[in-house]
């Protein structure tokens, strides 16, 4: 058959049944349309997903480093030696022996000292009590209360030392350290010694 019966052949087919022809070839049109369209859904749903997921790493990347950090405030060595000696005359004042220790805002111990007379053991003492002071941002009076009453047990469970005679020391309302004094009136020894220190500008208790 030459190629001009050819097209006079489909021509006159097309002529017979255009219908079913068009349904024929606009059908399988339809069809490959919807292929593409259940395929291109959920790549472009994932496109947008990963677009999204890139922008919130930008922007948590883009923090500067003054955001990224905040400022602690801290008790210094000059300030823990100033404590000690103001617990210490204190102490000399009223006629006690103490031992005391005080701690930076991490539980670091940054000064200790033991007068003339006091027990053997009397640092490790102080020191205990300035970490339970520290860790639950109360004198530990308030503390041995709670314990003794049944309203917190948590404290004997964390092996801490609630007993009284240390204070947390806050400033500005952020604790900066902690000071234990083991002998005596042990809170009142360090809450002398932090009002000599920091002028009424530090208390004893974060609440």
């Amino acid at each position: 058959m030459g190629w001009k019966r050819l097209i006079r052949y489909h021509r006159a087919a097309r002529k017979a049944c255009p219908k079913k022809l068009d349904d024929r070839w606009t059908g399988s049109r339809r069809i490959d349309v919807r292929k593409i369209f259940m395929i291109a859904m959920p790549v472009t749903g994932l496109a947008l997903l990963l677009s999204v997921q890139s922008r919130a790493q930008q922007q948590a990347h883009s923090v500067s480093a003054k955001q990224a950090t905040r400022d602690i405030r801290v008790i210094s060595s000059a300030g823990a030696r100033a404590l000690a000696d103001a617990c210490t005359a204190w102490a000399e004042q009223n006629k006690q022996v103490v031992a005391m220790a005080i701690l930076d805002w991490g539980g670091n111990l940054i000064e200790s000292h033991a007068m003339e007379g006091a027990p053997m053991n009397a640092i490790d003492t102080a020191l205990l009590k300035a970490k339970s002071a520290l860790r639950w941002r109360r004198p530990t009076s308030e503390t041995n209360k709670m314990v003794r009453s049944g309203q917190n047990l948590a404290p004997t469970f964390m092996r801490d030392f609630p007993q009284p005679g240390a204070l947390p020391i806050v400033v500005d309302g952020q604790v900066v350290g902690a000071m234990g004094v083991s002998g005596a009136d042990g809170e009142k020894c360090a809450q002398a010694a932090i009002d000599a220190v920091f002028k009424g500008q530090a208390t004893s208790s974060s609440q």
